[in-house]
């Protein structure tokens, strides 16, 4: 074997499938950005489709040219748009694949209509600024924005087909950022209705909320990575039936002895207080394997929890094999579901002071990624 990301889509299916029945009657949108969260954008998506999620979710443009130009003809948002996607034509030909595309300013609302040639316009989303300080309107300038959104709608340029907003606190259900922003939405939408808009869809839960706060699911939720089976609130009570899709494997290219007093890897970080045996895994930071986890991470060798010894280097770690000698070739799981006794994605997240949604979505490099689950 070489180094591999085996994604289960079965997974997929089914924790989609378990976030659709919770959510309902909301619909389910499956955010697959960032290739997937590194399960592959245009897999996930056919499996997050198939076990019954409506909608599909990205940041970028290039992002939902990919899904179309793979067949994927669903609803299908991005909230990320750039000046060169009009400048390229990228934007026009997501309009013409009939993508809902997200406008933050009045100047970005007329440079999406601008792009659309059909009958009906461009499908339009606008998304309110409720407390994340990210992207969408501020609500200063929202009443301008859905104004001119209800003209382009009444001549007929475009169709304002959802409006939407994001948590900035969610996987912390007591915060009282959640309240405000829920509340500043409701404001947000009233201002929108007064304005003449209509919209298909109104959507403010994320992962978090979509479990943790019924009263946000509104009429749909955005969904990322719950739908892969991480927690994406793994601090919360809550019992949600997830299962995770990906594990992360390489084999062995070496075991051998060192005695007390050596050093592993750069800087000798890490010395021997007695003899043992060392492993040397073929993945390191340039696959995605965080530096931050130098002594700290763990992963399975035969199934037993080995410690991850010194630095972690750009294309390799070493792990304490505490004397045991297996031979090259044998396999070692970085990370998985957990259902043997491995770490878990989110294990490694703990110990490298991140989340698991950074562990996932890096790890990638010279692995190659490998899909079980396979509907036929």
């Amino acid at each position: 074997m070489r180094p591999e990301i085996v994604v289960d889509l079965a997974a997929i299916r089914h924790n989609a499938r378990t976030l659709a029945a919770l959510v309902a009657p909301a619909a389910l949108m499956t955010v697959v950005k960032a290739d997937g969260y590194g399960h592959g954008i245009v897999e996930s998506g056919r499996a997050a489709r198939a076990g019954g999620a409506l909608w599909l979710g990205v940041a970028t443009v290039p992002e939902a040219l990919e899904l179309r130009d793979a067949g994927d003809i669903g609803r299908l948002l991005c909230w990320l748009t750039l000046p060169a996607d009009a400048e390229d034509g990228s934007l026009a030909r997501a309009v013409e694949a009939d993508v809902d595309i997200t406008a933050y300013t009045v100047e970005r609302l007329d440079e999406i209509v601008a792009a659309g040639s059909g009958d009906q316009g461009p499908r339009v989303q606008l998304k309110v600024d409720t407390g994340l300080s990210r992207g969408g309107s501020t609500l200063d300038d929202w009443p301008g924005l859905v104004a001119r959104a209800a003209e382009h709608e009444g001549a007929g340029r475009a169709r304002i087909t959802g409006v939407w907003s994001h948590f900035a606190c969610s996987e912390e259900p007591e915060d009282p950022t959640n309240d405000l922003q829920e509340k500043r939405f409701h404001e947000a939408l009233r201002v929108a209705e007064e304005a003449g808009l209509r919209p298909e869809v109104r959507h403010l839960a994320n992962s978090a909320a979509a479990i943790l706060r019924p009263s946000s699911r509104l009429d749909l939720v955005r969904v990322g990575l719950a739908t892969f089976g991480l927690d994406p609130a793994p601090d919360a009570d809550h019992d949600t039936d997830l299962r995770p899709a990906m594990t992360a494997m390489a084999p062995l290219a070496l075991a051998k002895r060192i005695t007390a007093g050596e050093g592993v890897s750069y800087g000798h970080h890490w010395v021997a207080d007695e003899a043992t045996t060392v492993g040397l895994v073929p993945a390191g930071y340039g696959d995605g394997v965080p530096r931050h986890g130098s002594n700290v991470l763990e992963v399975a060798v035969e199934g037993v929890r080995r410690p991850v010894r010194g630095r972690v280097c750009m294309d390799q770690v070493v792990v304490d094999l505490g004397g045991d000698l297996p031979p090259a070739g044998t396999p070692v799981t970085l990370f998985g579901p957990g259902d043997h006794g491995e770490p878990t994605a989110q294990d490694w997240a703990e110990a490298c002071g991140t989340i698991s949604y950074e562990i996932v979505t890096r790890i990638g490099g010279r692995f190659e990624r490998r899909y079980e689950g396979v509907e036929r």
